[in-house]
């Protein structure tokens, strides 16, 4: 399909992705960027130190705001943990110093991937499931989410009109039905779900908007090393390998999207003025781009949920 971001949708609006180290938060920041916005980039990985992040990466929260400011917009690196309350009230302080208001605030916060861990440790009941780690779960992937908002929403509502997205993984229908990995897993989901609808029930009177936004198979950074490929070449992972004829991903990944994918979703519901109209949803990226006509970055516009390769 031909399609190209509207370099202007969203100059003059500034949002703020919670969770933009990597990942999905890196790819909404970016294409938040590439619509022209001021996008605050937020998370514990930084250049002038690593925040006590629960990964050993490389990724940045400056490499993300030179992502955003590369692509058109204007990228602004605020190194915090979402754990901590104190900061997150400073950083509200400082937004609102030096911005007066928020049009966008994105929850991506989430950490836990390791925690989560891989198939065989899926499907442990909570008996067996380290007690620790699955409480930890909770804490990256819900209460963040509660502290940012409790902090940043005052930033959201000063006037008509702001966006509020909570990104989890699987939409509300499909999670009611289905088990999620563990009870802790699970849980994190389906109430980061739940949050954009109580939250958007808040906010309708203040004439702001909350979604909830999954992407689907998301080649993030984590995913692409895991099946040894990058975002120029991803598509060698569905290749036969040589020693035993297999292919180092499962057939679903041919339908799997990149980061950006997702944050055209935001993008363009962001630039909607319509947007109202999703409050307390719970969509997919591939929905939205049914609905708005984007693509990811090869000009595909994939499903993966259709696959059902969800667990």
């Amino acid at each position: 399909m031909r399609w190209a971001p509207d370099r202007e949708a969203l100059r003059g609006r500034v949002a703020l992705v919670a969770g933009a180290t990597r990942g999905a938060g890196r790819g909404i920041a970016a294409a938040l960027g590439e619509a022209g916005a001021t996008v605050i980039c937020t998370g514990r990985s930084s250049s002038t130190g690593r925040g006590g992040s629960d990964y050993d990466r490389a990724e940045t929260i400056e490499e993300t705001a030179e992502v955003v400011t590369r692509l058109g917009g204007a990228g602004i690196a605020m190194q915090v943990d979402h754990l901590d309350a104190e900061q997150v009230r400073r950083l509200g302080g400082r937004v609102r110093a030096e911005h007066g208001h928020l049009d966008v605030l994105v929850n991506d916060i989430w950490g836990a991937e390791r925690l989560k861990g891989g198939p065989a440790d899926w499907n442990t009941p909570i008996w067996e499931h380290d007690l620790a780690a699955g409480l930890r779960i909770l804490q990256l992937g819900v209460e963040t989410h509660l502290i940012t908002s409790h902090h940043l929403l005052p930033l959201l509502i000063t006037k008509p009109g702001g966006l509020l997205v909570e990104v989890t993984d699987g939409t509300a229908a499909y999670n009611a039905s289905r088990y999620r990995i563990s009870v802790f897993y699970d849980l994190a989901k389906v109430a980061v779900n739940r949050l954009a609808f109580s939250q958007g029930h808040e906010l309708a009177p203040h004439g702001a908007t909350a979604v909830a936004i999954t992407p689907g198979w998301l080649r993030s950074e984590m995913m692409l090393d895991n099946y040894g490929v990058t975002e120029a070449n991803w598509r060698a992972a569905l290749e036969p390998d040589r020693a035993d004829g297999r292919p180092t991903a499962p057939d679903g990944f041919a339908s799997s999207e990149s980061p950006r994918y997702v944050g055209r979703a935001v993008a363009a519901l962001a630039a909607d003025p319509n947007r109202a109209r999703w409050n307390q949803s719970s969509v997919t990226s591939a929905e939205l781009a049914r609905e708005y006509g984007f693509t990811d970055t090869d000009g595909t516009q994939p499903d993966s949920w259709t696959q059902q390769y969800r667990t």
